[in-house]
């Protein structure tokens, strides 16, 4: 089932965290800050939300870096109930696609519980100073191939926020499929 995250909290303080990667190396929230921002989104292997537009996140977090973005992508599925989202698989992943980013698990989904994280792929764009200006989507395409002149909502709106500390007024919030929660 298909779910959006809520509007921007514009100003927001992103969690800090500490993950293990899929690179062998224990990763913080200082450690992918980038000095004009930092883009934490959450993923996963099965969506297939994400894998139509696994090429453009990463095409998107190449591009931002280059503004002195940081980026980091976590995943927080239950692996025991989706073997697909398990961290050997997120390792693989990660290769296939040669992820220009770290690719983090959170085994005990306390992370994602503590950005409010809802849907893969969801995306939290921070400013210099950790606050949130970008809680929207990646473009207008969704799971559908996108059109060559499609509009890079995420990378256009992380680029203001690297040149002017602040992100779109107007943000179309990101739709994906449910993060897969532990039974209680």
């Amino acid at each position: 089932m298909a779910v959006s995250p809520p509007v921007c909290d514009f100003g927001w303080k992103a969690p800090a965290f500490t993950l293990p990667g899929t690179d062998g190396r224990d990763w913080s929230l200082d450690a992918v800050r980038g000095p004009k921002g930092t883009l934490v989104m959450f993923i996963c292997n099965h969506c297939p939300y994400v894998q139509s537009v696994i090429d453009r996140i990463v095409r998107d977090a190449r591009d931002l870096k280059t503004l002195g973005i940081g980026v980091a992508a976590i995943s927080a599925n239950d692996a025991a109930e989706y073997p697909a989202d398990s961290f050997d698989n997120m390792a693989r992943e990660a290769a296939k696609h040669a992820f220009p980013f770290p690719y983090l698990y959170d085994e005990s989904q306390s992370v994602a519980k503590a950005y409010g994280a809802t849907c893969t792929p969801d995306f939290f764009g921070f400013d210099a100073d950790l606050g949130l200006r970008y809680r929207g989507r990646l473009d207008a395409s969704g799971r559908q191939p996108a059109a060559p002149d499609v509009k890079r909502e995420l990378y256009e709106a992380m680029r203001q926020v690297a040149e002017t500390g602040h992100g779109p007024a107007d943000q179309v919030p990101s739709m994906g499929c449910s993060i897969k929660w532990k039974a209680a």
